[in-house]
This record gives C-alpha cells, structure tokens and sequence, in this order.
C-alpha cells in the first residue's frame, strides 16, 4: 500500500519553478534556458506519473522507475534551494559591512564560482531527467489527471444480521427517534451520520432500515449506495430500482425525474444515502430538490466520512458515531474468533485477544478484520503474531479496516496526501498543536496554494481544517487559544502504511532512502540509527533520560545529513550545539525546547538563512540570544526563553519576517525592544511566566497586523501607561485577546485592543485578583463572539450595554463568586445582559439560554 508521492512532489516543484523568486533566480544567474528544459521534461513525465502510481505494484522495474523519478525531483528542489539561500545570502549583505563582503567572496561563496558549479549541476539534472524520460516509453503508461472521483467496486446493502450488531442501542434509539419524531417545516430533514471509515456508520444505518417500527412509520424505504462521483442521472437510477425494483438505465433525465416523482409524490418515505463524499454543493441541491414530492414526516440519513459533507447535506446537527467501548469490542472480537463457547477452553487466546482488541480503539470493523484473521488458527504464536505487529504488516483483504480506510486518503487531494503521510513521523497516541505541524509542513515545503499572496499559515490551517473534516484528525482541545490534534490508531496506522518509504517513525523502519525519522535514544542505542542519512529532510531526535552522548551524535548526524529542513533536538539533555550547525544551509525549522543546560548558541547560527523557525521554550539556561540574530532574515517563528533582563535593539526587531514570537520563562526580563513596530508583518505575541516583566514597549500600538495578544502571569506587569493611552484609528486586526496572571490591574485599559474594538471575536480574562470593574466600551465589542471570565474574585458585575453584543455565542464565567450570583437565570441582576447568549456556563451552573 506504500505510495511514491512523485505526482505532488513533482507539481510541488512545478509549482516554484513558476513562482516570482524562480523569476528572480533566472535574472540574476542567466539560467533561464536550462530552467525552462527541467520544466519541459517534468512536465511531460508527470502527466503519466499517476497511471504510473496506480500501477507500480504489476511490476519491480515500473516501481524503480517511479523511485528515480522521485528522487531526481528532489535532487531538483534541493537545486533550485542553492538559488534562493545565495539570494538570502545576497540580502544579508546588503545588511551588513565591506568586510563581511570581502570574506563571503573568499568563503567559497564567490558568484562566479557559484555560477559555474551550479551550471554544473542543472546539466547533471537535466540529463538525469532525459533518461528517465527516455524509459516511460517501454511502460505504454497513458496520461491521467488528478480527480477525486476514485472508482472502486464497495457497494452496500440494506440488509443486516440483527443479532451480529453489538454495542448500538443507543445510537439507534437516537436515529429512531429522529425518523419517527414529528418536525416543522417542509424541508425534508436530513441528519448526517459522521465518522471515520470502519467506524460502523453503514452498519447503523442498516440497523434502523431493518427496524419493524421503522418500516410500519414509512410508505416506501429506499437504499442507495451513493459512492462514485454523485452522477444524478444515477442516482435517479438506483433510487428508483430500490423503491420499485424498475431498471430503467435506456431513459434520460427527463423520463427518469417523472417516474421519481410517481414513486415518491404523496407518500412518507425514508431514505439511506450511503458512503457520500460529494463535496459540492450544486449538485447535492439538485438530487434535493428531485425529492421534495414526497409526503410531510419524509426523512434521509445519509452516511459519510466528512464534515463538509454533513455541513452541505444536513438541515440538523450532525450526528458523530462515537467508538465502541472496549467491552463491546472484545464481545464482538470473542464472537469472531471463536464459535459459541469455545472461548472458555481457550484462556490464553482470551488474554492475547484483549491485547488485540486494545490495538482496534474501538473501530468495529478493525475488530471484525482482527476477529476474522484468528478464527482458524488456535496457534498462541499465531495470535501473538497479531497482537504484536502493526495493522498495516498484516495481510489485509479487500473488505477489511485499511483498504477502508485507504479510501478516504484516496480522496484526498495531492497537496494533502503528502501532509498527512508525514504526521506518520509521530508515536502512536502524540498529541501535536496546530502551530507546531504547520511549522513542519512549512519547512518541507508541503504547504502549497493557487493564490500567490496565501500566507503559508493560512494555507496550513486551511489544510488542517480539511484533514479534521475528513476525519483524520481528532481535536482533543479545541480552543481560540489552544487547538491540540492527534491522530487515531488506525489512522495512523494507515499513514504508515502509505509512507513507508518515505518515513522512519520511533520503532518503524523502512529499506528505503528515509526523509524523516523520529528516534528515541531511551528506547533505541544510537548505533540503530539508519546508515544511509544523505537523503534525510526531517530529524527528531530525544534523549529525555540523558542516555545517549547527545552533543557528539547531533555533530555525526548533521555532518552525514546535508540536506536537513528540519532538526527537532527538544527534551535532549544538550549542554551545547554542535558547530557545524552552520553547514545545514536548508535548515528551515530548528526545536531546542527544554534543553535546560544550553547556556548560548554559537553565532554561527545565524548564517542559517533559510530558518523559519526557532524554538528556544524552556532553555532557562541561555544566557544571552547570539548578536547577529537580526541575519536570520527569514525566520517567521520564535520562541524566546532567555536570562536576559534587556533583549539588544536592532535584533529580534529586525527580522520582519517575523509572523509568531513568543516569550516564555524569562524570568529576569525586564523590558522587551522598544523598536517592535519594526516587526510589520507579526501575527501572534505571547508573553507567558516573565514575573520581573513591568512594561510593554510603546511601539505594540503600530502593530497593524497583529491578530492574538496573550499576556499571562506578569506579576510586575504594569498595563495602565498613561502615554498609550492615545488616540488610535480604529484599523487594529486583533482577533483574540488573553490577559491573566497581572495582579497590578485593575481595570482593562482601552489601549490594549490595538484599535481593534471592531474585530476582537475572543476575550479571556482570568487570574486578575485586583480585577473589580469591565469597562463601559465592553458594548462596542460588536464582533465578539466568546468572553471567558475565569478567578477574578473581585469583579461583581458585567458592564451596561452587553445585550448589545449579538455576534456572542458562547459567555464563561468561573470562580468569579460576586458575578456569579449576578448571573443566575431569570432572576440575576446582570441576567438582561447576556440572555441573548447561547453558550453560558457558569460554574455549578450549566444553562443553554436558547432551549428548545
């Protein structure tokens, strides 16, 4: 099931051989003749690659061929990589002094020089692309172009064993209720059914089809296995031969929507759509609107893996089939394995078989395909065989949990696959923020958009946001100031089955070149690193119990990996980082989060000009940020832990790239830069744990671009400067504000909305002891949507004018014991304010304001 990823490898590289720096490249260095060759030949191997992909496993050769291709694209990228870092390079320059001019000319970053080796290397390149173009002849490969419609061969069926169906009943009581349950209006109700694949929608579905007080309630019940590509015309078809067993494919469009309507007009039907994943939403109103004849009391489930689907088709609230609990899935697992009773002669398989039911995290058909797998063997090695390997090292046959699944990652677009194949990289059960992932994809270059002025942020959210909906993330916190992931077992297991060429993960080690490795020194001896490192783009290495000699194995690591993107050394004991650090031109992303002992960083750090991101959180031993940190030109994430009680002007405010900058545990830190208007383009500011901070630098008030603000446990921090308080138009693009742990306030003072009074939509104030008033411009907060109010002792009431605030959904207020008694329903004083709010919760109390 291992996928090449040449397809978006390739049109991720066609994609900057057209952008504006690929222009810029072709100018300054006069290669714009064997630039346009590449693309020429990348071109016209890509429009074959996909039948290629789809074919690789009829034969060895087929598969190698892909394998160079791949390579070769990557060998381009890394290419095209010189060019845009001797441009940054170029930049820097022109930052810096003659003399630095002079010792880059004798460095070996001579221009000349540079020109002549790197004509070198784009003939290498276009000859390697030439040959390989040579041989796609002998495949007779056809051209294909990406769609999303996967044609394969699943179709279901209303029909369901009863009693096989285990651990259920209240979900079907739930979609009972809602097919029999009277509703207003003359829409037809549609509730989606969500989950991930295997999870045991269609099961569900078939369970409440099949029920005698379901079929008695309905004149006409019908089953459509939608699939494919949502083809009306088709779907006019089925609907038609399941209500009256009619064949009627000869009839066009026109004849097929009258004998619809004859089936449906006048009568109460119930209808299964099953297995959608037509995200368009055109098309879902036309099959709507070729239903609406049917009689009041009408009702359509349909099934489906995405979000977006259920957001399109559901005139209701979506309904997530949860997991099944453990016990249901061992009762299922014993009722597959064994024939009836023979368990009690198998203890030890029963024991084996627990184990095996954990590895399923509550996915019934993974249970089933595991339960199926054992039940002719009685072999105990044969069960720990199961118990012990990985699903995806396991055969699998075409109606079992990961060909399921795969079908959701063959629906995925190109840019996407690539994303989520590389979360693979991660254990089991890690949960990762949103900000951390999209700083990975960033650094790989994953992160791709039809829109030239796209922030690569966006795009990651964007991406994010698609994967969730397709259920193969999970949010475990979903907060407007924290969003935590993880993926589920078996998704995972389906990310490395998909990537095992490509990726090491922890335990998992593939044959071929890897380009991403995770390797824990407390589980594994550094001698079982992988011999071959040359092709490695992504590193993350821990040593949390200071097993290893972590500074010496850093320093080999870099020295055989010169093509690194991304280097993860949080949590590894370091006590220094190795020097020929400088030699990783490419390095995007660098983590050295909670290495306690690392006093400094070597300055030659800072000829890392590609870097992104560097992330120094709970380094509590640097001792000083290197002097030179204003060259790394294009750094757009920081995160500072530093004893410094001044950060040096003309530094961190120099790197205007900068969209995330965070503080955190700086404990002697005083004052930040006073030059941060400097910074045009940040984002996100974070000053977290800095107890000896007492101002912030007049300059945050030009911050026109600055979307979060979140100041939390500042103890000397003193927010009521008199000089900010200045007249300021209201242009701010604050979108989310946290303040906490500043004893010093009493009142919020206006200044600290930026002038974003219009567009603040998220407002969490808590721990401030001294807290005793809201201002009276709360009710001008006209685009805030969620306020929490969390251990402000002191504050005892809510200011005029909050029923105002329409935009608010959801109100939060916690150990505020003066406020909460103003806020109890119907008869607090402060009720009138806020019972327009959907969402309240206040401590013991829990009240939806709009009830049905």
């Amino acid at each position: 099931m291992a996928q090449s990823f040449a397809f978006g490898i390739a049109g991720k590289l066609l994609e900057k051989l057209g952008n504006v720096a690929y222009e810029g490249i072709c100018s300054a260095w006069g290669v714009r003749k064997e630039f346009e060759k590449l693309k020429d030949t990348l071109v016209a191997i890509r429009t074959v690659v996909l039948d290629a992909e789809q074919q690789q496993a009829r034969t060895q050769e087929l598969s190698l061929w892909l394998q160079r291709f791949k390579d070769a694209c990557y060998d381009v990228e890394d290419l095209i990589d010189e060019f845009e870092i001797q441009a940054l390079r170029r930049q820097v320059l022109e930052r810096g002094s003659t003399e630095r001019k002079v010792r880059h000319f004798f460095s070996g970053s001579n221009p000349l020089a540079f020109r002549f080796r790197m004509g070198y290397k784009i003939k290498k390149a276009n000859e390697m692309l030439n040959e390989i173009a040579a041989n796609k002849a002998k495949f007779h490969l056809t051209e294909k172009h990406e769609t999303n419609v996967i044609h394969r061969e699943r179709e279901t069926y209303s029909f369901v064993k009863t009693s096989s169906v285990i651990g259920r009943d209240e979900d079907k009581q739930h979609l009972q209720n809602f097919l029999i349950n009277p509703t207003d209006g003359e829409d037809i109700p549609v509730l989606p059914l969500v989950g991930i694949g295997g999870i045991g929608k269609t099961t569900l579905a078939q369970l409440v089809f099949n029920e005698e007080s379901v079929k008695s309630h309905f004149d006409l019940r019908t089953w459509v296995c939608v699939t494919e590509d949502f083809d009306i015309k088709q779907l006019m078809i089925k609907i038609i031969k399941s209500a009256t067993s009619m064949k009627c494919k000869d009839m066009n469009k026109e004849e097929l929507h009258k004998v619809l309507q004859d089936c449906l007009n006048g009568k109460r039907f119930f209808m299964v759509l099953d297995d959608v994943w037509n995200e368009d939403k055109k098309k879902w109103s036309e099959l709507k609107d070729l239903l609406c004849g049917g009689a009041q009391g009408s009702r359509i489930i349909v099934t489906t893996r995405s979000r977006k689907v259920a957001t399109i088709t559901g005139t209701i609230s979506l309904y997530d089939l949860e997991q099944l609990s453990y016990d249901n899935c061992l009762s299922l697992f014993l009722k597959l394995a064994f024939k009836e009773g023979e368990e009690k002669q198998h203890d030890n398989l029963v024991r084996i078989g627990k184990g095996i039911v954990q590895k399923c995290k509550g996915v019934a058909l993974a249970v089933k395909t595991l339960g199926s797998l054992l039940c002719s063997t009685r072999v105990q090695h044969d069960w720990e065989l199961v118990r012990d390997s990985e699903l995806w090292e396991l055969k699998q046959e075409e109606n079992d949990i990961l060909p399921a699944l795969k079908l959701s990652y063959d629906h995925l677009p190109w840019y996407l696959k690539q994303c989520f194949a590389f979360c693979s990289v991660f254990p089991k059960d890690l949960k990762f923020g949103y900000i951390f992932l999209i700083s990975l994809w960033k650094a790989n270059g994953f992160l791709q958009s039809p829109y030239e002025n796209e922030e690569p942020e966006d795009i990651g959210y964007r991406y994010i946001r698609e994967l969730l909906s397709r259920s193969f993330f999970q949010q475990v916190e979903d907060g407007a100031f924290l969003s935590i992931l993880e993926m589920h077992d078996l998704v995972h297991d389906l990310a490395l089955s998909v990537a095992q060429n490509e990726v090491n993960s922890c335990n998992h080690y593939s044959t071929g070149k890897v380009r991403h490795l995770w390797f824990d020194l407390s589980k594994k001896d550094a001698s079982q690193l992988p011999n071959s490192l040359g092709c490695l783009q992504s590193l993350f290495l821990f040593d949390r119990e200071g097993k290893g000699d972590s500074e010496s194995l850093v320093a080999e690591v870099i020295s055989r990996s010169k093509h690194l993107r991304v280097l993860d050394l949080a949590n590894c004991s370091l006590e220094q980082l190795p020097n020929n650090i400088r030699y990783l031109k490419q390095l995007r992303l660098l983590n050295l989060a909670s290495n306690e002992n690392i006093k400094g960083l070597p300055n030659s750090i800072c000829n890392l000009q590609s870097l992104q991101t560097l992330i120094l959180g709970g380094c509590r031993g640097i001792e000083e940020l290197p002097k030179d940190i204003r060259y790394l030109i294009s750094l757009r994430e920081l995160r500072v832990t530093t004893k410094q009680t001044r950060l040096q002007e003309n530094g961190i405010s120099c790197l205007t790239c900068l969209r995330w900058l965070i503080f955190f545990e700086c404990e002697n830190l005083e004052k930040l830069f006073e030059d941060i208007q400097n910074l045009t383009a940040l984002r996100e500011l974070h000053i977290y744990e800095c107890p000896n901070l007492v101002s912030l630098p007049q300059g945050l008030k030009y911050l026109r671009t600055l979307e979060s603000l979140e100041i939390l446990n500042c103890g000397k921090l003193d927010l009521t400067m008199e000089e900010l308080e200045l007249e300021r138009e209201e242009d701010g693009s604050l979108r989310k504000l946290l303040i906490g742990g500043v004893p010093k306030l009493e009142s919020l003072p206006q200044w600290i909305l930026l002038g974003s009074i219009k567009t603040l939509q998220d407002l969490n104030i808590r721990d401030l002891k001294n807290l005793s008033t809201l201002p009276t411009w709360f009710q001008h907060l006209t685009s805030l949507q969620s306020l929490e109010i969390s251990n402000c002792p002191r504050l005892s009431s809510l200011p005029e004018g909050m029923q105002h605030l329409t935009a608010l959904k959801r109100l939060e207020i916690r150990w505020c014991p003066k406020l909460n008694k103003r806020c109890i329903k119907e008869t607090g004083e402060d009720w009138p304010k806020i019972a327009h709010v959907p969402d309240f919760y206040c401590d013991d109390l829990e009240t939806t304001t709009n009830e049905e």
